[in-house]
């Protein structure tokens, strides 16, 4: 049974746990279960996502319960009028804030046709980041005697595919459990340690004008339990934003 964080007449918002694709995919075709189908399966209707998490990523996942409500949200997803709000365990310790300003290329499925393998042109792609707490674990994962890792919060502007595992990377400060674009060593390391193999990321919270009533909506999820149990063992609970962080534009 899927969480429900908000329904209503045209929309649903689900807390989806990591490992979870979003839909049926020709790179995962002898996967069974999807939050589609779940989800339809659970209120006995269609649902159509309005955005896609990444099958590691957790929290805050959007469905139109109609067509005429999906093309609204879309509109609003595609004129970053919806506010979006992650949480990431990355490597190393990030300055205090900042911003990644930097395009990239869609990234296509093995299955998608490349003519000659050429990839598309960049795009623009903005992500600011906010540093939550930092540690520093003393075991020798690279050919430092010890080993630092942050608590980001993270506020993409732009929606390019895998945008924040690709923008962390580009900053030297990948995301802990990406296993395309981070570090085995220090995946393997929190696997030994916390007893967690998912990626360290989560959507905490969406924020965005109601489709159809243009009431502010607050969309919000914490981190799952295994995520906050790296926090907590980190000594980072304190640090855990509650709530929606930031105010909806009007």
């Amino acid at each position: 049974m899927l969480k429900l964080i908000h329904q209503d007449e045209h929309l649903v918002a689900i807390h989806k746990p990591a490992g979870l694709l979003v839909h049926r995919s020709a790179l995962d075709r002898h996967e069974t279960r999807f939050a589609v189908q779940l989800l339809r399966d659970q209120l006995g209707r269609h649902v159509y996502p309005a955005h896609r998490l990444d099958r590691g990523t957790s929290g805050v996942l959007l469905f139109a319960l109609d067509r005429d409500t999906l093309a609204r949200l879309s509109a609003r997803f595609e004129q970053q009028a919806v506010s979006k709000h992650y949480m990431a365990v990355v490597r190393g310790h990030p300055p205090a804030e900042g911003s990644i300003e930097h395009a990239l290329s869609r990234r296509h499925d093995d299955a998608e046709y490349q003519p000659d393998g050429a990839l598309d042109t960049p795009r623009p792609a903005l992500t600011r980041f906010r540093r939550l707490a930092t540690a520093e674990l003393p075991y020798r994962v690279d050919r430092y005697p010890s080993s630092r890792y942050a608590l980001l919060a993270l506020m993409p502007e732009t929606g390019r595919r895998h945008q924040l595992r690709r923008h962390l990377k580009h900053i030297a400060h990948p995301i802990i459990g990406d296993a395309t674009y981070g570090k085995g060593r220090h995946n393997r390391l929190f696997q030994q340690l916390f007893g967690v193999s998912r990626m360290l990321l989560a959507c905490t919270a969406l924020g965005l004008r109601h489709p159809w009533t243009d009431a502010p909506l607050q969309l919000c999820a914490p981190p799952d339990d295994d995520f906050m149990r790296v926090v907590d063992a980190l000594g980072w609970h304190a640090a855990v934003p509650g709530g929606l962080p930031g105010d909806i534009e009007t």
